[in-house]
């Protein structure tokens, strides 16, 4: 990755590239079934308007995919952006043992990126992650185009799973 001159284009997953609708009812109720949560993300179908921004991006910038999910997630997420025929780019994802808010964690990797490389934008669904993205100045493109869950933001701020 450091030998190639182009801008990083930043894409999350989770309802930016990927629709979780079928998958919500793991995390209703008082106990939260992460394991079925995660492993039904093979099916998610992908989002229209996510898919086409990322092969947009893909002529001009190095693609890179920044998710919440677990490491343990790899395998499953890697097959799934194959066969959506989404562009090759890196995959960050967050330590299976990390329950740091998605704001934080997302922010510490592209702090990183941005030491390596020009990031040109970072397009994520999750407003508090785009809040704080926006504040450390980088170019944010809010994905609004799944509709928004209330159990999955409380997912990803309150327990750090996503």
């Amino acid at each position: 990755m450091e030998n190639d001159a182009r801008p990083l284009a930043v894409f999350d997953l989770d309802n930016t590239l990927a629709g979780t609708a079928h998958r919500q009812h793991f995390l209703e109720g008082a106990k939260r079934d992460w394991a079925g949560f995660f492993a039904a993300a093979v099916d998610d179908p992908p989002l229209p308007e996510g898919v086409r921004m990322v092969h947009a991006s893909a002529e001009e910038c190095r693609i890179v995919y920044l998710t919440g999910r677990p490491e343990r997630c790899r395998r499953d997420t890697v097959r799934w952006l194959s066969r959506q025929g989404l562009p090759e780019g890196t995959l960050f994802m967050r330590r299976d043992d990390d329950r740091r808010p998605a704001r934080r964690t997302k922010l510490d990797i592209l702090r990183r990126l941005g030491r390596t490389g020009r990031v040109r934008m970072l397009v994520d669904d999750d407003e508090l992650v785009c809040d704080a993205a926006e504040v450390a100045g980088f170019a944010v493109v809010r994905a609004r185009w799944a509709d928004p869950s209330a159990v999955l933001k409380d997912a990803q701020e309150r327990e750090g799973r996503t």
